[in-house]
């Protein structure tokens, strides 16, 4: 049985900013369903910030495994009720994957319980390099001990999280600044992995060593299993919050 994705982006920058749109002409969901759909494990779909609802109706979150997030600008105007959902979607076991400035989102918020600071520096002459360090993690599988992105929006500690229960990668930054850009963390029977590279004036999705990462990362994120709405409040009090 296929492994439904939903991709959520913002979808602010694409339209609005040439540089980005040359990089990502059908948007950077477009790029991302484009490697995740070379696999046939995945069935992908994508929505975006002005679609109704942002096209995260109940049908589907209620179909979606694991949903990609994406944004940067514009988190102030996702709907606290859709946020809600998600959040109670990722308590009943769908996989969530915050994606670089998605640090900030509603969601990744609302289940982190901070304020998700961090330091950043948009030069366009910073490089990254990403070092493995859980190698043995199912999410570094087949992905080298470093790999290099020349191009890459730089972010620092401290980074305002709670402690994650896995750092699986590790970037250091040209500039000197170092952080926590792969962390996975568990919530109610939801898997979450944050995964920091993906600026938008970047090509980082076109790389095929961060497609790899995030194709492991939504093998790992897919749910064993899911509770129903009813099933799920034993394990928590403020699912509609």
């Amino acid at each position: 049985m296929a492994i439904k994705i939903t991709v959520f982006n913002e979808f602010h920058h694409e339209q609005h900013d040439e540089r980005v749109k040359k990089i990502y002409p059908n948007g950077m969901h477009g790029a991302i369903k484009d490697f995740l759909s070379e696999n046939p494990d995945f069935e992908v779909r994508t929505v975006t910030l002005e679609m109704p609802e942002h096209g995260l109706t109940d049908e589907v979150l209620n179909e979606t495994d694991v949903l990609l997030w994406w944004g940067h600008i514009r988190h102030h105007l996702v709907d606290d009720e859709i946020v809600k959902k998600v959040r109670r979607r990722v308590l009943q076991g769908m996989g969530f994957i915050p994606l670089h400035s998605s640090h900030a989102s509603k969601p990744f918020l609302s289940l982190m319980g901070s304020a998700g600071n961090l330091h950043w520096n948009d030069d366009p002459n910073i490089s990254s390099i990403l070092w493995t360090v859980v190698p043995s993690h199912p999410i570094a599988k087949d992905i080298p001990a470093y790999f290099k992105l020349e191009t890459e929006e730089m972010y620092g500690e401290p980074f305002d999280i709670p402690n994650p229960d896995e750092i699986v990668f590790i970037s250091w930054f040209s500039q000197g600044s170092v952080f926590r850009s792969g962390c996975t963390f568990r919530r109610g029977n939801g898997r979450i992995f944050y995964f920091q590279p993906g600026h938008e004036t970047c090509p980082t999705y076109h790389d095929k060593t961060v497609q790899k990462v995030i194709s492991n990362a939504i093998y790992w994120a897919k749910p064993d299993f899911t509770v129903s709405s009813v099933d799920s409040r034993h394990f928590t009090k403020d699912l509609s919050k």
